[in-house]
């Protein structure tokens, strides 16, 4: 079966693509960082619906956690496709001058240096070049690369659109060696990130300033990235999907 790892797979977008694309027929790997018990849930919906999938705990922004999930993903068949969705805005929102430096950094860590990470582990196995057959890479972004999100979380845009240059360069790298690189930019989305961050009242504040009058829903964010991966997206490279009824 073709695997798919998906980092950040218990919750929100993350677990929205897990349960496509195990219905898609992908044999998943659900990736979490500190809660087993809502990868376990998602793993129980994909297995009674009749998919497959395997949870694997790690910090994406670890080297050696990341190592450790892309293994148990090969034990489970050959890996197709990875969606790098883990992420994080901080522990506050606020202007930039207010932010801690370490709060900054764990954001970049995560944001960034973990889809570095997972890059790097996909490429070298499925890579023409390692002797792989190829596959196709999604990164999560965010309309807020383009925003820059003042007042709440600069450092967050920022690091979505490091996740952005990522992307570009990495897909023109290995374009010849079988591997697509793409990334979706979702906008206002339902998920619990706002709440967690601080700002409940944020879906609700923000859903009239999307021309479309509503936050997302995971689901179709998920529908995104899924064509991404998918042989109907075979000449699409490099690009950056907006998901975010145009806001």
């Amino acid at each position: 079966m073709s695997v798919l790892v998906v980092t950040g797979g218990s919750r929100g977008i993350g677990a929205a693509v897990c349960r496509l694309a195990a219905e898609r027929g992908y044999t998943v790997v659900i990736n979490y960082a500190t809660d087993p018990t809502a990868a376990a849930g998602v793993r129980a919906e994909i297995e009674s619906a009749g998919g497959t999938a395997v949870t694997v705990g790690g910090d994406v922004a670890e080297e050696s956690a990341v190592r450790r999930i892309f293994d148990a993903a090969q034990e489970h068949g050959e890996l197709a496709g990875v969606v790098s969705n883990a992420g994080i805005v901080g522990e506050t929102p606020g202007r930039l001058d207010e932010q801690a430096a370490a709060t900054v950094r764990r954001v970049l860590d995560v944001n960034v240096l973990g889809v570095f990470l997972c890059a790097r582990e996909a490429v070298r196995r499925m890579s023409t070049r390692y002797g792989g057959r190829g596959g196709a890479i999604v990164n999560v972004s965010s309309t807020a690369a383009g925003r820059g999100s003042p007042g709440e979380w600069v450092h967050y845009a920022a690091s979505k659109a490091a996740v952005e240059s990522l992307t570009h360069g990495l897909a023109l790298e290995v374009a010849a060696e079988g591997i697509r690189v793409n990334a979706v930019a979702p906008g206002l989305v339902e998920t619990g990130l706002h709440a967690a961050a601080g700002l409940p009242d944020r879906l609700a504040k923000r859903a009239p300033q999307v021309p479309m009058l509503r936050a997302g829903r995971p689901a179709e964010i998920a529908e995104g990235i899924i064509w991404l991966l998918s042989p109907a997206a075979s000449f699409v490279t490099g690009a950056i999907l907006p998901i975010s009824g145009g806001f």
